[in-house]
């Protein structure tokens, strides 16, 4: 039997192929208006389309025809909080737990042997006793994202511990405050509510005009700060711009096709004078570090940072970072770095629509795809956040 209309929309938007993906879509609810599934398609075509407000209403007229179908619920929350309506947005978000295959925020046998009050979801009132159990539930970036929210989880329930992965606690242990944090659910204490970090937004009521600044005191240790100063002092040529690096993310995540680029895209960096570039790759795509050709010096410092506290260290080190939709592209806006971020066409919601600054960290600049896959007019933009719009190249190639 051959694919329906409405299941030809979904792969023909796997491919790429987005004018076919909403013409099939188009078609699928021509045919059969009350098929929920059918409109679902339609509206996440239309959203890689950036045709939001059309994805929004294909997704509510699925809502009102399946409405426990968690699906078009979320999309819904993607175009709305990508369109900046957080309220109603936030409140959609939420379902992302109902998703198939989504493992619930806290396993079923810490809830047990805690009791039956762990299994309450913390409301944003306060909890003065108790403790309460915030869960980094999400990818390494929006963990970065959402810690500015901590104090002011802190503030209303003073006993406080983040459940966090082991890469993720040299960052929450940095933070003023003193924030306990488990690696393992076997270190987590008993606890009398519990909450994820990305619920935190729409519990204080977050929106684009209220945003809370980035991480507060923020710093790497000192040690390994001054560690990393004195080897890249010996190691980049000196009075040299230095420019950070990151061109690819983690191969797994479910929109990486369309976010991450290859180091040889990045080309007009490699003319640019007295600049040195630093590779922060990590993952399979740092190999292309060591195919680099060009007239700017480049140094590959991804094999050597073993953990986050790393890359901290180093960013403060750099006088400007470049990078794609990343958990570095958090990092260093949460240090407060000049960062220059690459995105795609249809972007992560956090990014909003047609910004070129970002509420979440006042000293990213945003540069995005005009179409899919143009990444051309992105990297120039970057290219002149970078130099101040004063581009000088120079023609000899060097690799170091």
């Amino acid at each position: 039997m051959p694919p329906s209309d409405s299941d030809l929309c979904e792969i023909r938007r796997r491919e790429g192929r987005l004018d076919e993906a909403a013409a099939h879509g188009r078609r699928a609810v021509a045919l059969d208006p009350g098929d929920a599934a059918g409109w679902y398609n339609l509206g996440v075509a239309l959203y890689d389309r950036l045709e939001v407000a059309a994805s929004i209403a294909c997704e509510r007229r699925a809502v009102r025809l399946a409405p426990d179908a968690p699906g078009p619920h979320f999309e819904l929350a993607e175009g709305l909080l990508l369109s900046g309506q957080w309220e109603e947005g936030w409140r959609e978000y939420d379902w992302r737990w109902r998703l198939p295959g989504v493992p619930p925020l806290i396993p079923a046998a810490i809830l047990e042997r805690h009791g039956h009050t762990a299994a309450r979801s913390w409301d944003g009132h306060p909890l003065p006793e108790g403790t309460l159990l915030l869960v980094a539930d999400q990818g390494f970036g929006d963990t970065i994202q959402f810690a500015r929210y901590l104090p002011m989880a802190a503030a209303l329930c003073p006993n406080l511990v983040v459940a966090c992965s082991p890469d993720m606690r040299p960052v929450i242990r940095s933070l003023p405050g003193g924030y306990r944090t488990v690696t393992d659910w076997e270190e987590a204490p008993p606890f009398a509510a519990h909450a994820a970090l990305s619920s935190l937004p729409g519990l204080f009521g977050t929106r684009p005009d209220i945003v809370p600044p980035p991480l507060p005191g923020l710093r790497a240790e000192p040690e390994r700060v001054k560690r990393w100063a004195e080897r890249l002092d010996r190691l980049l040529p000196r009075g040299y711009r230095r420019v950070g690096l990151v061109w690819a993310g983690r191969p797994t995540h479910g929109n990486d096709r369309n976010r991450s680029l290859t180091l040889a895209r990045l080309e007009l960096f490699f003319a640019l004078e007295k600049t040195v570039l630093v590779s922060l790759q990590k993952g399979p795509a740092q190999a292309e570090a060591a195919r680099y050709y060009g007239a700017a010096p480049l140094v590959d410092l991804g094999p050597e940072l073993g953990s986050f506290a790393d890359t901290m260290a180093v960013l403060g080190q750099l006088d400007h970072v470049v990078c794609v939709d990343t958990a570095v592209a958090h990092l260093a806006g949460a240090m407060g770095r000049p960062t220059a971020v690459l995105l795609p066409y249809a972007p992560d919601w956090r990014w909003l629509l047609g910004r070129g600054r970002t509420p979440w960290y006042p000293t990213v600049t945003l540069h995005r795809q005009p179409a899919p896959g143009r990444w051309d007019e992105a990297i120039r933009g970057a290219v002149a956040a970078v130099t101040g719009g004063n581009i000088r190249a120079s023609g000899r190639p060097s690799r170091r």
